[in-house]
Parts: structure tokens; C-alpha cells; sequence
């Protein structure tokens, strides 16, 4: 249950980088740059309900279950199907784009996109 409760985003690293790879344009990139996100997170064993509460009243919410597929969404809208594992108490899923894991560590929230070389890292408190 590690990861349930809800979190704001204190620092990220790659923010730009990542989000040009991903073709997101530059007002919404210089809108979110600065934007402490929220993440909510709900866990009843290996069933999780996340959500992402994004500028602009934007939210996407994603439900799964460790090691079963599931219908999931992108910030963009896409839907697409996967499957969310778990190792060593870190979630990891790959999304259309990229490869996202999350864990938390020393009571943060570490979330990391991969999409090729570049990287996103986004460190969050619980609030």
C-alpha cells in the first residue's frame, strides 16, 4: 500500500526534452514546466486507480491490476491497452511512446519516463 495517498510534484528533471520527443507543443510544455502536479493514488493490494491532475483542470485516470491487461489513456487522449508489472515494489508499464516506472523512495514518489535516450524524472512529496 505503499503507494496509495496523494502527491504533488517537487522537482523533475528532462521536462523538455521529454515532452518535445513526444511532439507536445510549446505552450502546453511552458505551461506544465512549472505546474505541481498532483498525483492521487488509490492501492487495495494489486489494484491500483491512478490519477494525474494536469494544468487547466485536466485529469487522466488510469485503473489496473498488477499482471493483468488493461484499457489505459495517455495526457493526449490515446487509449491503448497494457499491462502494469511489478518488480521490487516498483510499477512499470510502456506506454505508446515511452516507458514509465514509479516507486517510492525514502517517501517520495519517483516516477521515470524513458522514450529513447531521453528522460523524464519527476520526484513527488505526499501531501
Amino acid at each position: 500500500m505503499a503507494f496509495a495517498g496523494r502527491w504533488e510534484t517537487e522537482t523533475q528533471e528532462g521536462y523538455d526534452a521529454f515532452c518535445k520527443v513526444l511532439g507536445i507543443p510549446d505552450d502546453i510544455i511552458e505551461k506544465g514546466r512549472d505546474y505541481k502536479m498532483i498525483t492521487e493514488v488509490t492501492q487495495d493490494g494489486n489494484d491500483f486507480t491512478w490519477t494525474h491532475f494536469y494544468p487547466a483542470n485536466a485529469k487522466v485516470t488510469n485503473k489496473f491490476t498488477v499482471g493483468k491487461e488493461c484499457d489505459m489513456e495517455t495526457i493526449g487522449g490515446k487509449k491503448f491497452k497494457a499491462t502494469v508489472q511489478m518488480e521490487g515494489g516498483k510499477l512499470s508499464v510502456t506506454f505508446p511512446n515511452y516507458h514509465h516506472t514509479s516507486e517510492i523512495s525514502g517517501g517520495k514518489l519517483i516516477e521515470i519516463s524513458k522514450a529513447g535516450s531521453v528522460v523524464l524524472k519527476r520526484t513527488s512529496k505526499k501531501i
